[in-house]
């Protein structure tokens, strides 16, 4: 959404299609998982006293439309695309099976999964690292609007230190909040590192997959 308070920013969806293009063009297979909160977010409608379930599929679908304003945008520069979705809308999607998913990205096509994991009460983080295990994914990169992991919110505490490197269980015993525990726990038992990263410099997301010194990683 960009510097908007809601919705699409479309300045934002060409500058994250081009980095995009960018990382695919080096031959790298990418798998994205896109969140919905610009549109939705599930866990806050429940505070206005909506119903969980019915939150959450909502805040699903917002996923979807975000991943088709990517797709739209990355067709535009001439690469091939397939939206997998966890809830089967077949008129806009294709269902996600993870075979097909598999053969798609050995195809040279960007994979975009969208509707989370298809199950309310389980977050983007949570449907990411599902995904990036279920293509055997070599690192799971999550592109935020700060440059890393730090000790607390940098937004709200300009005192906040930057960790550049730090293992999964320390994560979870300091609680920081960079992705849901259900999200590192799955990563740390089957050993897929995380890259937390900044996505609104750009250039950030080619530099991340070159392995330049970026962000903050989590790993053993």
């Amino acid at each position: 959404m960009g510097e908007m308070g809601f919705g699409i920013d479309p300045n934002v969806v060409l500058t994250v299609a081009d980095e995009v293009a960018e990382v695919h063009a080096l031959g790298v297979e990418l798998g994205i998982v896109i969140g919905g909160g610009n549109i939705f977010r599930g866990i806050r409608a429940e505070a206005m006293d909506m119903d969980r379930v019915t939150a959450d599929h909502m805040g699903m679908l917002a996923t979807v439309i975000n991943s088709l304003a990517l797709q739209d945008s990355l067709e535009k520069r001439g690469l091939e695309t397939r939206v997998l979705s966890a809830i089967e809308i077949r008129q806009v999607a294709e269902p996600l099976i993870r075979r097909r998913a598999l053969r798609h990205l050995e195809q040279g096509r960007i994979v975009i999964f969208g509707a989370g994991t298809g199950n309310p009460y389980f977050s983007t983080d949570t449907a990411a690292a599902l995904r990036a295990m279920e293509i055997h994914a070599e690192i799971l990169m999550k592109g935020t609007k700060v440059g890393g992991l730090y000790t607390s919110d940098p937004e709200t505490n300009p005192e906040a230190e930057r960790i550049n490197r730090i293992t999964y269980l320390k994560v979870l015993e300091q609680r920081l909040r960079v992705m849901d525990a259900t999200a590192i726990t799955t990563c740390m038992d089957n050993n897929l590192p995380i890259l937390i990263f900044n996505l609104r410099k750009q250039g950030n997301m080619i530099k991340a997959v070159r392995g330049e010194k970026i962000g903050s990683l989590i790993s053993t």
